[in-house]
């Protein structure tokens, strides 16, 4: 091969190159709120595993607390039961919204759309 035709070989590949790398308008923005969008979905991630933890540790202690107390008085049995399931749904509750509060973080983010459009997931994008 000719130094001649490999010279123009290289500047081909390097032109093609700088088109294909050119960035087009509005580009950072689309990065900025991915950047944002998965700050998001990490921030809602950690919330939700606290809350589950947490809630899973005080079932527990609720649910050793009611066995000792039936254990102890059998005939009590049934009002310790009742208030049992109802601090459990309690506890419940609050696992529960931190779940909705972590949907909002992520479904309703105001880079949804910009999210979309990069993702070519909007209407009329493919």
């Amino acid at each position: 091969m000719s130094r001649k035709v490999f010279f123009l070989t290289c500047i081909m590949v390097l032109g093609c190159a700088a088109i294909a790398l050119a960035a087009e308008p509005g580009a950072a923005e689309k990065v900025e709120g991915l950047k944002f969008f998965i700050y998001s979905a990490v921030a809602a991630g950690f919330p939700i595993a606290i809350a589950a933890f947490g809630c899973g540790l005080g079932q527990g202690m609720s649910v050793k607390g009611s066995v000792e107390g039936i254990a102890r008085n059998p005939e009590a049995s049934g009002k310790i039961t009742v208030t049992m399931m109802i601090g459990l749904a309690m506890i419940e509750s609050l696992c529960i919204y931190a779940l909705v509060i972590c949907l909002i973080l992520i479904y309703a983010n105001p880079a949804s759309k910009l999210i979309q459009t990069f993702l070519g997931m909007a209407a009329g994008g493919h």
